[in-house]
This record gives structure tokens, C-alpha cells and sequence, in this order.
């Protein structure tokens, strides 16, 4: 983890954001459910590790707009164990109960937040809970085609079930907070929305971006990977074995009160939380090549599945199970493993390392500073600003002055308020920028020419609100739908300050990096 951290932690090289709170959490209730899924787990063992769990899981998505999606890919994950009949049904649904008790508390928490009843994993949870309900403990007798066929019939249902309870909480709550989420969704992968801002807004970010081939290059080169691949598809592997032991012994098993004992076979029937994992690094892993910022929850998981390959004492002995091996000698090879790996990454990791100690590095930005100093000296307290929405966040935080518009993206009202704010980018004429400000209630604007003047290239913000407003951008070439604009872009023509935007505005600060407006 320490190795590869620019790839497994955005700690490293960013100022800390909602999930570098949230994901420690989420390992936390990642460890808990492995210890509860363990077969000798004991009753009151059990319910200390549901409670962490809950208080784990609550913690995580207090801190995090995103874990719908996470906590959703956990509970495939989860559906997944219990379809394949590799963890008994009661811990699924006691789990199952806690994940959505820590959402609504979740929900009840950020001001009955209505997007959380809105998720996908809201509606999935009781889907999932009923089908499991309604199946019941018993696994008939049947040949494995037809479990197979059965396998596909739950996981469809419950989809099909999930998707129809969603859109219903949607109507009757009257829930859209999150349609920004699906059109960058869809537009990511060429469907639809194509022109929208909130979606293109996603799209033109380097973190929503696909995951990029240097970064398996890079945890190749940190060991990493390579250990995780191998171990990932042995537990593949493994998990493909024991599905089907375990349907094969109930083809044979016509007592069903001998059901019990036929499970306790199967080749993961010691240790049913490595299924767990097998299928959620698999998820994981889906969501990281398709989100460069999701990678933070698959890369983790390599450090921990490949450390499970070289020091776990149960694969050792597996694995050296043929050659008559002593226990003594199982724990020579774990342990020289695990000492040979940690001198190869030492030997890879110090020397960059320590050169990197020697580089005495501090935060220098001058002109940002300047702008809050400023700011907080010569601008009344309820003067509200106008500006992107990063640099509004900053002035929130180090001037406590109201801001028009800031980076929580999950409100349609806020969104479109904010949409209406960026045409300070756009081609309009003063007059109109001016009405949209005062509707808002702006007293000062703040323009970046590192967003007004940026090379066009079809993703900087001038450019999305240009193809927003239906306007051929800078860089652009005529489109269907798209029309060419006469009027100057109001960022870049209000610096000349002319009498056509003086009427309305006036320049009252100004260094390398910003300008500052008054709204008059």
C-alpha cells in the first residue's frame, strides 16, 4: 500500500476530499464482515461484528456523496455469496438489514436527504431481502444445469424488482436529485446526453476518466499487481470448484435433513468469507477501470489479496499439501515469502523514497492568497460571490463570506443554479449576465483567465457552457444543433471595460491569476 501509494491513495498528491474520510471507514466494515462470515464465529462474536459493521457503514456514507454506488456493488457482492450458496441466508439478511438501517439513518442525518431513498441499493436491499425470504433455507435437489438456470432466474428477478421499486420511491417522493448521476453514465459510454452540462461537466474531469494502462505499469512495478492477479484467480478459481462441490453434493443429498453436513464439503466450506471476496474485488475492480477515481476502492484491494498470497498460512499449507509437509515448514515458507517480498519491495521503494524526503516542499500561491486577503479587509460580510466552484469553496472557507454556488453537486436546483452562474463563461451580452447575477443576489464576481483564456479543446468550461447554450465552442466545428455566436465572450471583453459593460459591472480588484467584479 505504502509502494504503490499514488495509485492507492489520493492522500498523496491532493487536498483531502469527501472519500479520503470516507474509505478508511469502508475497510473497517470490510474487516468486520470477513470476521463475521468466518464459520466458527461465535453468537456473541457475530453481534459485536454486525454493530461494527452498522457504525462502520453509517460513518462511510455520512462522509461520502458516492457510496450508494459502493454500498450497491457490496450488496451484488452480498446477493452474489448467497445465490452460490456459499454463506448461509441469515447472515446475508442480517447484513442486508444493517446496510439499509445505516442509509436511512444516513438519509435522517443529512437533513432526510431524498437521494438516498432514490438509490439503486435502497430498492435493491428489500428485493433482495424478499426473494431470500421467499426461496427460504432449503435447497432442493436438482441437477446443476438447472441450478445454473435457477442462479441467472434470482439475480434477474431480483434486478427486475429492483429497478421497478426505484422508479416507484422516485414518483411518489418525486426524487431527481440524482439524474445528473445516470446521464453522465450514459454519456460516458455514448448514450444519450451527449450536449447536457451537468453531464459533459463530469465527462471533461480526469477522475471520471477510464482507468489508464500506466497505472497497472506502475503497480506491476510495485509488486503489486502481479500477486493480486495470481491470487484473485486462484480464489476464482477456488470459488468455481467449491459452487460447484457444493450443488453437486445436494444432487446426491436426497435427506434434506442431512442437507447440513453435505454443505460442510465443499472446498470453501472453512472459510466462506474468501467467496465474499473473491466476488466484491471483482466488482471492485469493474468500477476502477471504468472510473479513474473509483480505483481507490480496487488498488487497496490488490495490497490485500496479494498479501493474502504470500503470507496467508492456510494457502501455504494447500499449496505444499502434496509434498507431506509439517506445519513447521509451512510457517519457514510463509514467513520467507513474506520476508523476500517486503526486501524486493525495499530494495524497488527506499532508494526514491529517501530522495523524495530530501525535496523540502511547501504550499506557495501567492495570488490566491492575495485574493482572500482582500477579500476579508476590504468586502462587507454579507456580500455574496460568484465564481467556479472550486475557487467559491476556498472563499467560503478562509473568508466566510456567502457564496452563490458551490462543489455540492447533488440538488437540481443547485445544479441549475449553477449552470445559470457559469454563463459568466459564456458568450452572453452584460445586460443578461447582469440579470441572472442579480436574480441570485451576487454582490461580486471572481473571473480566472486560467478558465476564460484555457486552450479550447472541447473540455474547458467555456466550452461546455457554449455547447450548453447551443453555441459552436472556440475550437468547434458546425454541429446539428449547434449555431455560431456573434456576441463576445463576456469573461474575456469585460477586462476591456467598455462603456456597454461599466453600466454594470466594475473592476475593484485584480492581480496575475483573478479579477474581481462588482455587481452594480
Amino acid at each position: 500500500f505504502l509502494c504503490c501509494r499514488v495509485d492507492t491513495t489520493r492522500v498523496e498528491y491532493i487536498i483531502p476530499l469527501r472519500e479520503s474520510f470516507s474509505l478508511p471507514f469502508i475497510w473497517v466494515q470490510i474487516a468486520a464482515t470477513t470476521y463475521y462470515f468466518r464459520h466458527n464465529c461465535s453468537p456473541k462474536k457475530e453481534k459485536l461484528s454486525v454493530v461494527i459493521i452498522f457504525l462502520s457503514t453509517l460513518c462511510f456514507s455520512l462522509c461520502w456523496q458516492f457510496n450508494q454506488f459502493v454500498l450497491l456493488l457490496q450488496a451484488f457482492a452480498l446477493f452474489g455469496t448467497w445465490v452460490l450458496d456459499m454463506v448461509p441466508s441469515r447472515k446475508i439478511q442480517m447484513l442486508f438489514i444493517a446496510q439499509g438501517t445505516s442509509l436511512l439513518l444516513t438519509c435522517f442525518l443529512q437533513f432526510f436527504n431524498k437521494m438516498i431513498l432514490g438509490s439503486l441499493v435502497m430498492s435493491f436491499i428489500p428485493s433482495a431481502l424478499l426473494l431470500i425470504q421467499l426461496k427460504g433455507d432449503e435447497m432442493k435437489p436438482c441437477s446443476v444445469p438447472s441450478r445454473i438456470i435457477k442462479v441467472f432466474g434470482y439475480s434477474i428477478t431480483v434486478l427486475v424488482s429492483m429497478i421497478i421499486l426505484q422508479n416507484l420511491f422516485k414518483i411518489i417522493l418525486g426524487i431527481d436529485a440524482d439524474d445528473h448521476i445516470y446521464k453522465f453514465i450514459m454519456s460516458k459510454f455514448n448514450v444519450g446526453h451527449a450536449r447536457d452540462f451537468d453531464a459533459l461537466l463530469y465527462l471533461c474531469i480526469d477522475a471520471f476518466g477510464f482507468l489508464q494502462f500506466d497505472t497497472f505499469e506502475r503497480l506491476t512495478q510495485g509488486v503489486v499487481f502481479p500477486l493480486y492477479v495470481v491470487t484473485h484467480l486462484g480464489m476464482l478459481i477456488i470459488l468455481f470448484i467449491a459452487v460447484l462441490q457444493n450443488w453437486n453434493n445436494h444432487v446426491h443429498d436426497t435427506n434434506v435433513k442431512d442437507h447440513t453436513s453435505a454443505k460442510k464439503t465443499h472446498l470453501l466450506s472453512c472459510r466462506p468469507e474468501l467467496a465474499y471476496h473473491a466476488v466484491l474485488a471483482v466488482f471492485f475492480g469493474m468500477l476502477g477501470m471504468s472510473t479513474l477515481r473509483m480505483k481507490y476502492l480496487w488498488t487497496p484491494y490488490m495490497c490485500i489479496l496479494g498479501s493474502v498470497g504470500i503470507s496467508d498460512y492456510k494457502v501455504w499449507r494447500t499449496l505444499l499439501s502434496p509434498l507431506k509437509t509439517q506445519g513447521i515448514i509451512v510457517q519457514i515458507v510463509r514467513h520467507f515469502m513474506t520476508l523476500l517480498t517486503l526486501t524486493i519491495l525495499l530494495a524497488i521503494a527506499l532508494s526514491p523514497l529517501l530522495k523524495e524526503l530530501e525535496e523540502l516542499k511547501e504550499f506557495w500561491d501567492p495570488d490566491t492568497v492575495e485574493l482572500m486577503e482582500w477579500i476579508k479587509s476590504n468586502v462587507p460580510k454579507g456580500a455574496a460571490f460568484t465564481g467556479s466552484m472550486q475557487l467559491l469553496a476556498g472563499v467560503k472557507l478562509c473568508t466566510g463570506r456567502p457564496i452563490t454556488n458551490h462543489p455540492h453537486y447533488e440538488d437540481k436546483y443547485l445544479r441549475f443554479k449553477t449552470k445559470e452562474l457559469y454563463q459568466i463563461y459564456g458568450r452572453r451580452t452584460p445586460k443578461d449576465v447582469h440579470e441572472i447575477l442579480k436574480k441570485y443576489k451576487s454582490s461580486y464576481i471572481i473571473l480566472e483567465d486560467s478558465i476564460c483564456l484555457a486552450p479550447s479543446k472541447g473540455c474547458r468550461t467555456p466550452d461546455i457552457v457554449d455547447i450548453d447554450n447551443g453555441v459552436i465552442p472556440d475550437h468547434g466545428k458546425a454541429e446539428p444543433g449547434l449555431v455560431k455566436s456573434n456576441i463576445p465572450r463576456f469573461c474575456d471583453e469585460i477586462r476591456y471595460e467598455s462603456p456597454a459593460y461599466t453600466k454594470y459591472f466594475k473592476l475593484v480588484f485584480s492581480n496575475r491569476t483573478f479579477r474581481v467584479h462588482k455587481v452594480l
